[in-house]
């Protein structure tokens, strides 16, 4: 092997070690710690099923995207994104520990989740772990514009619309009753 050869290749190796780590240090949240927190883990209840439970609005929030799965403690695989129109297809009878009634929240449940503290992703990672710091659908589409519908970005916890046909992740949420949220 020449030396040009080997230079060129120690060349792409340290490259290559530089994008992994820039790489990595892009995936890692980022929260400052001199805000208030928007959605502390005390203003949740938890349960071991994949549940949340938002206490100011009474809304139960699945733990993981769809395409992931609650193992108990965090959320594996990876989620699956969906046009809104699949998402909105999906949420109808989604069945998940027993409970059928879920759906895609609008926007302003879908933003009362977001850790406006908190950027890659903004939500309480505690409660909701291994989320996409990406966008989330909403049930709610643009007024203006017949082709696009509200998303949530979990990036910076932003809103904005996007094109219905777009892939985007997805995240649902039901009411709860009052039963159930006793025994749970």
């Amino acid at each position: 092997m020449s030396s040009s050869t080997r230079v060129s290749k120690i060349a792409s190796l340290v490259s290559l070690m530089v994008l992994s780590s820039f790489t990595q240090a892009q995936e890692e949240q980022f929260c400052l710690s001199t805000a208030p927190m928007s959605a502390s883990t005390e203003q949740f209840r938890a349960f071991e099923s994949g549940q949340v439970l938002h206490l100011s609005t009474n809304l139960m929030w699945m733990r993981c995207a769809l395409g992931q799965t609650w193992d108990g403690e965090t959320c594996l695989g990876e989620a699956n994104p969906y046009t809104w129109k699949e998402a909105l297809d999906r949420s109808v009878s989604y069945e998940f520990n027993g409970s059928s009634n879920w759906r895609l929240p609008n926007i302003k449940e879908l933003s009362s989740i977001t850790e406006r503290s908190c950027t890659r992703p903004s939500i309480n990672e505690e409660l909701f772990p291994n989320t996409r710091p990406d966008d989330f659908w909403t049930s709610t589409p643009s007024m203006t514009d017949p082709e696009r519908a509200w998303v949530v970005a979990f990036f910076n916890s932003s809103n904005s619309i996007k094109e219905k046909n777009r892939a985007v992740f997805v995240r649902l949420v039901r009411t709860p009753t009052a039963l159930e949220i006793e025994t749970e």
